[in-house]
């Protein structure tokens, strides 16, 4: 049986999404078990109904609002202090949670702790493309600042997670920049460039990659700063959310765009829900000592289900010794 910590508390909606989302993932995967935690009204009841839950029970609640290491420090009693501190007992092998990314890396940096050798932790995703591949995408906005090898190591965790997630036998990593061109890129980007190919070589690193590249399934890995990929990334979404609005304010201006969009709707939804990442479980948190899954403040049941079932496929995949053993061979 695999352990899966869940915050019942997370996330924008009703704890009631979560639970729901939860006993989805119980009925799908039957050598799974949950560690619900959360206020005591909403994590008993339900774990009296489900034999493979258990209930623990926190009187704190972290907002997506608060700073997050002043919200980990003053509530030692929330459900993602609590549930992380869970991970680290052993009590749960992996914790997922659809609220405030900052205070779960922030709590599980220094409750689980980083895997031996890591420099930073790396959120994670994995982002569809129009060949029908899907790219893990790393940093998205952990550390803002890096130095070179931490983007190596970002390359190594993101290899790890291609095998596990998505299958691939032998990830391919590009580095993300301002064009294709080896010397192309900040001073910075080049350095990394330059690191990359060191410890690559002509077996995982095929070069640089531009922003336009990101979403067309041409890499198995995409790896950058966390500054360059949260810009990068709430640009796809600002676009997506663009052309959405367009074509919504289409349809009020004649029955024929109306019509056209009725007829879209169905590709529109798909195309939507595979920006989103929640088939995948949403984001990783690559670097820590346990899987530790962060899914989308507004999150929905299908989400949680598969965060759910995406931590407890990473602990079964032994997503974690996996990173810990590549980065032993790289020091």
């Amino acid at each position: 049986m695999c352990t899966i910590c869940v915050d019942a508390m997370g996330g924008d909606r009703e704890p009631q999404v979560v639970l729901d989302g939860v006993a989805a993932a119980l009925a799908q995967d039957q050598g799974l078990k949950v560690l619900m935690a959360g206020d005591g009204d909403v994590v008993e009841p339900f774990c009296a109904k489900h034999d493979r839950a258990t209930a623990l029970v926190t009187t704190q609640t972290i907002g997506m609002g608060e700073h997050p290491t002043e919200a980990i420090r003053e509530k030692k009693d929330s459900s993602i202090v609590r549930g992380l501190g869970a991970v680290r007992s052993g009590e749960a092998d992996g914790f997922f949670s659809a609220g405030s990314t900052g205070a779960i890396f922030a709590a599980a940096t220094f409750g689980v702790g980083r895997i031996r050798g890591i420099k930073r932790p790396a959120i994670a995703c994995a982002v569809p493309g129009l060949s029908g591949k899907n790219t893990v995408y790393l940093d998205m906005g952990a550390n803002a600042d890096v130095r070179p090898e931490m983007v190596v190591q970002f390359a190594h965790m993101g290899r790890a997670y291609s095998k596990v997630a998505l299958g691939v036998e032998d990830p391919k990593v590009a580095l993300l920049s301002n064009g294709s061109e080896d010397t192309k890129g900040s001073e910075a980007v080049i350095a990394e460039h330059e690191a990359l190919a060191a410890a690559g070589g002509d077996t995982w690193f095929v070069g640089n990659c531009e922003g336009t590249d990101i979403l067309m399934g041409l890499f198995d890995v995409i790896v950058t700063d966390g500054f360059a990929g949260n810009v990068a990334l709430k640009s796809i979404e600002g676009t997506a959310k663009f052309m959405m609005k367009r074509v919504m304010n289409a349809t009020k201006e004649s029955k024929r765009a109306l019509i056209g969009a009725g007829l879209l709707k169905p590709a529109l939804k798909s195309i939507a829900a595979d920006l989103s990442g929640d088939a995948y479980g949403g984001a990783a948190l690559l670097g820590v000592k346990a899987p530790v899954f962060i899914g989308h403040g507004a999150t929905s049941v299908d989400a949680v289900k598969h965060g759910t079932l995406a931590t407890a496929a990473a602990v079964r995949g032994e997503l974690v010794d996996k990173i810990a053993h590549t980065i032993a061979e790289e020091r």
